[in-house]
């Protein structure tokens, strides 16, 4: 036996070869589609396991399980929800240029709903499938590989006479790629390959003449019509999307807006969250024109109605609609597939390019094959009918001969030594015979009605039709006009009898621009209740209930409707509150929890403060920890745009207890838990930025924290309660900062 070596090698360049290897197999052997047949492995092998199954669009369904689970165990080994979800989506007509699959049941819906299981489903191939994806695979048309066990023999790829890569596009994501190819109209793609393969030195500009831009299954209307070259140029970009919006007249001069059109990038989720960001528009008071909204839509197409005021003005309600939901939205363009078994992202000459070379080669192999059967036809023909002109010397060598193989020499190579002849004439005839091997074969199994005359007629018919298609395909293989005029008679076939109208409008328009209706400014005075839930109510309602909104709210804070709320947790951040996004009403109204309309969390934070932006703007905050540091921060480091901020840096475990306005000439005093005070000059904390720990307010005893802190004004009497002893701040004795304080007497 012999000695194991080891090879030393680096790690980094092991682990970066093998995670290489793992990236080209995703991207060539998952994840992208091949340029020439536009197709993922796994729709490649669901289609191929479907015709090797024969469930061809003229024959019944068959249950989504059974197709899924044969592709699974001859081609695919990977999960059955992989495959079936490649069959579902091959099946919905909203996501397809042209369906491959014909669905039976419930394959989901354009808003999102999943498909039914595969045991309740059916499906069959789509005709269009059946004869632009799968015809002429009996003759050697493609390369056969072996399949992951080398039990089956699956296709290479499908000869795909159509360039499904445009007609149907492809999405994918790979390791470090992803692939976004739109959908095009079958007509104008078709009209594109004529084109070029008439001239292969067209410009992208000149097949925009053809293709002139996506076709989505749900229409739409594409708005940067001018950026489509440089896109279908480079094969990147991004292309602007609008639904179809149109304006219907009710009954009393109100008017309503009907979506009968929607942008791709929409199909599922984003017709539910469409309707829920129109919600929000008029929650948030950006809008108070719409009266209702409801979604009608159903299998015939979409129709989502939103009913406006008397007098809206629809226009600019829709150009609301474009600018603030997903009523125009983008869709990225990345037309990456495999080449020559290479990602490439590709331009639209490319990809035709590509798929025209395709289509050469299928014809070659195709015509290839069949000029090889012809031929073998041929020569079969030609000894048959040889050998009708001497049926009678042949029956003569058949009954002469002892054996097949006597017989066999003697048609083929003239052997007449073991056969018996009448006559000597009759032998010498033989001897001249010089049939082929394949001839001879047929001759002997020729049966005798074959020597009726209409057989006969019937085969010299035959023999001159093979000698045509034989011209035929020779002039196919040695002339590139004539085989392009096949491959477009073909291209014909397939426009004239699956090509429909184009659904997406293409043009260039304006920029969406709508007047936000100005919100009137005001004095308003934000409440919130222990429980966290919060309102505004205006001054003269406030001064009325002045004394109820103070006992029964923990914080009070006038302020203008137009303004931001500021709100510090111990966790070190500010949040910020739109005034205009908390409930305004009447003054016994519940409101709605902080939580809602910011991003505050109440089951992870607790308040530390809350203020007016505009109120701290000019001033200085003092921050304190439960660790005794502190510092001051100027109030314009809060003023941004952000929702979130860290406002404190806080050490290991520590936390915010205390933020407060602070002002020059104050004292402040800090109190522990342990109940040791500390008193000294605001002068001497120090100022710092908001992104800094700070410095140590009052040095802690073991296991002691801070608690509260104190501003009082010098001269001023002022007492803290401190467990059932009342502590007098005032009187407490001047220190220094980071001193330990201490304990007042009871």
């Amino acid at each position: 036996m012999s000695e194991s070596q080891i090879i030393r090698t680096e790690y980094s360049d092991v682990m970066k070869k093998s995670y290489i290897d793992y990236a080209m197999s995703v991207i060539v052997a998952r994840a992208l589609p091949d340029v020439r047949d536009g197709l993922k492995p796994v729709q490649r092998r669901t289609l191929y396991d479907m015709h090797e199954l024969g469930i061809r669009w003229d024959k019944p369904y068959r249950k989504c399980a059974r197709i899924v689970g044969d592709t699974m165990g001859k081609y695919h080994p990977h999960g059955d929800s992989s495959i079936y979800e490649a069959l579902v989506v091959m099946a919905q007509e909203f996501k397809k240029g042209i369906v491959m699959v014909d669905g039976h049941g419930n394959f989901g819906s354009i808003e999102g709903d999943g498909a039914a299981a595969m045991r309740y489903t059916e499906a069959r191939l789509a005709k269009f499938t059946q004869e632009a994806f799968l015809a002429d695979l009996d003759k050697d048309i493609v390369n056969f590989l072996p399949n992951f066990d080398e039990t089956e023999k699956e296709p290479e790829v499908l000869p795909v006479r159509v360039p499904n890569l445009l007609v149907n596009g492809a999405e994918g994501i790979a390791v470090g790629m992803a692939t976004s190819i739109p959908t095009h109209n079958l007509g104008e793609v078709i009209d594109a390959v004529k084109a070029y393969m008439k001239n292969d030195q067209i410009s992208t500009k000149q097949l925009m003449r053809y293709v002139k831009g996506p076709d989505f299954p749900t229409g739409g209307i594409v708005v940067n019509k001018d950026d489509l070259l440089q896109i279908y140029e480079t094969g990147a970009g991004k292309i602007k999307l609008r639904g179809k919006v149109e304006v219907e007249d009710m009954k009393g001069g109100k008017k309503r807006l009907v979506i009968t059109e929607i942008p791709y990038t929409m199909i599922g989720a984003g017709i539910g969250k469409f309707l829920n960001d129109v919600c929000s528009l008029v929650e948030n008071k950006k809008t108070s024109d719409i009266v209702d909204i409801s979604n009608q839509s159903s299998k015939e197409g979409i129709r989502i109605v939103i009913e406006l005021k008397k007098g809206a003005d629809a226009e600019n309600l829709t150009n609301m609609l474009y600018k603030k939901t997903r009523l125009e939205d983008t869709f990225g363009v990345n037309m990456l597939a495999v080449a020559d078994g290479r990602p490439e992202t590709m331009g639209l000459k490319k990809i035709i390019e590509h798929h025209v070379d395709f289509q050469f080669e299928l014809a070659t192999r195709k015509y290839k094959t069949l000029l090889a059967k012809e031929l073998d036809k041929k020569e079969i023909q030609e000894g048959l009918i040889k050998a009708c002109d001497v049926i009678d010397l042949i029956i003569e060598i058949l009954r002469g001969s002892k054996n097949v193989k006597d017989a066999k020499a003697c048609l083929t190579k003239g052997v007449t030594e073991n056969i018996t002849f009448k006559t000597s004439i009759s032998r010498k005839m033989a001897a001249m015979l010089r049939f082929t091997e394949r001839q001879a074969t047929a001759i002997l199994e020729m049966r005798l009605y074959k020597l009726i005359g209409l057989e006969i007629e019937a085969l010299m018919k035959e023999h001159e039709q093979t000698l045509v298609n034989i011209t035929k395909y020779e002039d196919i293989l040695n002339n590139y006009t004539s085989m392009a005029d096949v491959i477009t008679e073909e291209l014909e076939r397939f426009k004239k009898e699956f090509a429909v109208k184009r659904r997406t409008v293409i043009e260039n328009a304006e920029e969406a621009v709508f007047e936000e209706k100005k919100v009137e400014e005001q004095e308003v005075v934000f409440l919130m209740d222990r429980f966290g839930y919060a309102r505004t109510v205006d001054a003269a309602t406030y001064e009325r209930n002045k004394e109820a909104a103070e006992s029964e709210n923990k914080y009070v804070i006038s302020c203008m409707n137009t303004g931001r709320l500021c709100l510090f947790t111990n966790t070190g951040k500010m949040h910020q509150i739109k005034v205009l996004d908390v409930p305004f009403g009447k003054f016994r109204d519940k409101g709605m929890p902080v939580d809602n309309i910011s991003n505050y969390d109440s089951t992870q934070e607790n308040i530390v403060y809350l203020c007016d932006a505009e109120q701290m703007r000019y001033a200085w905050l003092l921050f304190a920890t439960k660790q005794g540091m502190i510092k001051k921060v100027e109030g314009l480091e809060f003023q941004v745009i952000k929702r979130t901020i860290a406002a404190a840096k806080l050490q290991e475990e520590d936390e915010l207890v205390h933020v407060q306005v602070i002002t020059g000439g104050q004292q402040v005093v800090l109190q522990t838990r342990e109940g040791y005070f500390l008193k000294f000059a605001s002068e001497e904390v120090p100022e710092k930025k908001k992104s800094a720990i700070g410095v140590r307010g009052i040095r802690l005893k073991k296991n002691d924290e801070l608690e509260q802190v104190y501003l009082i004004e010098e001269g001023q009497e002022a007492s803290a309660a401190y467990g059932e002893r009342e502590v007098w701040l005032n009187r407490l004795k001047m220190a220094k900062r980071d001193g330990t304080g201490t304990k007042p007497r009871a």
